[in-house]
């Protein structure tokens, strides 16, 4: 798709993905725009006027710069070379949807655990934590529906044997037509019907259910083993641990039981980049309520998950909520809202908030001869507990962030993190290395931090470069001691998003820097 821009009178056609910003005209006789020509330099796309000017000579011409959204490409560029996120086993030659968060990454992986934990745990009254096992026992996932349902429709390309997501595929082909939640039959019929072939172009196979649920065997002795799980989702040991969690914490409806940990999908269909692998990394939060209140917590949820985006310094422009259609939600749901980005590849879910009524408690308590049961004190009704869920996955949040923060203008990559999730909150800096004052007490600088905040140090290359470096990074703030520093004991700090520097007291660091903590 491409939008008409009109400069000086002409209008001029550009690639809607680029943002272009009208930066200056120069000369002495106004700018003539026509005949646009376009070139590719230094990563910009440039528009210049008069393509057979000689700039030696004093003629008008104009300039439209575009500072670049983000892309899969450079997103995964920026992750490997900086440290936030490396391919899985890159020595065996990696391994499909596989990824190792690197140093970086994982600073800001802890850092979203945190302050999620902090807004839905311990600020809450009614609310607490669990950290659950992986495997759990095999009649688990059959209660839960996922041994019967928790499947896809995949379909074979009958040369290469590759696999694909039959929606997908469908998708692909008639971005018009929604294929979510149809049967393998209603599938075959539209592929049969528009001719859809796979992505090398060879036939396709009839779909069928694909179950994404990964098995292990567990047991020493070969012929005694036993097939298990792991876990399709984190909620599970939160629905059968309910009535462990409320006697040992003298519980009373409504309250919440939440859950950070990993889960493992066996999916036919995996990318961009990390958004969808095998394994990844649930943030999940139960809420236990009576029925009649249930609509209520939903709709709670969604402000309150939303608010709580937007405190990370999302755009709130590439954030919506969807409504789910019936035939797009999952077997336990009854009503579902999904909250998605728009990421270069499209609108994405990455959150969702679901009322899942008594589904899991129901099942659990069938399969296992268990009572949950709840009586209301107060009215002296009996219920099985209702559910409204919140679910968010990390690291897609984290991929978010990351396309959300970035920011380039031909001179310098800036990662405009909030300063919470930030890897390093200051990076301090002697001016230059060689000069054993000036380090030392670089180095008093850095002690002086550390304790409070997390602290880079960098003394190579010239400040210049030692800038641009923690820009592409996301931290906040730069501090350089200089010969000034050694004289009034002042420093210089520089803002990562305006680059604007101020001279501050040494003393007065911690102050400055507290709100990133």
């Amino acid at each position: 798709m491409n939008e008409i821009y009109r400069v000086n009178g002409v209008s001029s056609v550009f690639p809607h993905e680029l943002v272009w910003v009208y930066i200056s005209v120069f000369g002495k006789s106004g700018c003539d725009c026509n005949g646009l020509v376009y070139e590719f330099v230094h990563n910009q796309y440039i528009a210049e006027t008069n393509p057979n000017v000689n700039r030696d000579r004093d003629d008008s011409w104009c300039i439209l710069v575009c500072m670049t959204k983000a892309t899969v490409q450079k997103i995964t560029a920026l992750c490997k070379r900086r440290g936030f996120v490396f391919p899985s086993s890159e020595i065996y030659g990696g391994w499909e949807a596989a990824y190792d968060f690197g140093p970086l990454g994982a600073e800001v992986l802890r850092n979203l655990r945190n302050l999620w934990w902090t807004e839905f745990v311990h600020r809450q009254q009614n609310i607490v934590g669990l950290d659950s096992a992986i495997i759990s026992h095999p009649r688990v996932w059959e209660a839960s529906g996922h041994v019967e349902s928790f499947a896809d429709v995949m379909v074979e390309d009958l040369v290469n044997h590759k696999r694909y997501r039959a929606d997908h595929l469908i998708a692909e082909a008639l971005p018009a037509v929604s294929a979510d939640g149809l049967s393998p039959a209603e599938l075959d019929e539209i592929i049969q019907k528009n001719k859809i072939v796979s992505p090398n172009g060879n036939p396709l196979s009839k779909a069928r259910y694909f179950n994404n649920l990964v098995e292990v065997e567990i047991g020493t002795l070969e012929d005694a083993k036993s097939k298990a799980y792991l876990r399709g989702e984190t909620c599970q040991p939160i629905f059968y641990n309910f009535e462990l969690v409320r006697r040992s914490m003298r519980l009373k409806l409504p309250f919440g039981i939440a859950q950070i940990g990993k889960a493992f999908r066996n999916e036919i269909k995996v990318g961009p980049y990390f958004f969808r692998t095998r394994e990844f990394e649930q943030m999940e939060l139960e809420m236990y309520v009576n029925p009649k209140e249930a609509q209520g917590y939903f709709e709670n949820f969604k402000t309150w998950s939303k608010a709580w985006l937007m405190s990370l310094g999302i755009n709130e422009e590439n954030i919506r909520l969807r409504d789910q259609e019936f035939k797009e939600r999952a077997h336990y749901n009854k009503i579902a809202t999904d909250i998605e980005y728009n990421f270069p590849f499209g609108w994405k879910e990455f959150q969702g908030i679901h009322y899942r009524g008594d589904w899991d408690l129901k099942r659990h308590g069938e399969f296992s001869g268990s009572d949950f049961t709840y009586k209301d004190e107060s009215s002296g009704e009996t219920f099985i507990p209702h559910v409204v869920e919140y679910s968010i996955g990390l690291n897609r949040l984290m991929l978010v962030l990351l396309f959300d923060a970035y920011w380039e203008d031909g001179e310098r990559v800036v990662l405009r993190l909030h300063p919470k999730l930030a890897p390093y909150k200051v990076a301090v800096f002697p001016l230059v290395q060689n000069k054993p004052d000036l380090v030392n007490k670089a180095q008093e600088v850095y002690t002086l931090l550390k304790s409070r905040v997390a602290v880079a140090w960098d003394d190579r290359g010239n400040i210049g470069k030692r800038y641009l470096s923690q820009d592409e990074i996301g931290t906040p703030y730069c501090v350089t001691i200089d010969y000034q520093t050694l004289e009034d004991n002042t420093v210089t700090v520089r803002n990562r998003d305006t680059t604007e520097q101020v001279r501050v007291e040494i003393a007065d660091l911690a102050k400055t820097f507290e709100d990133c903590a």
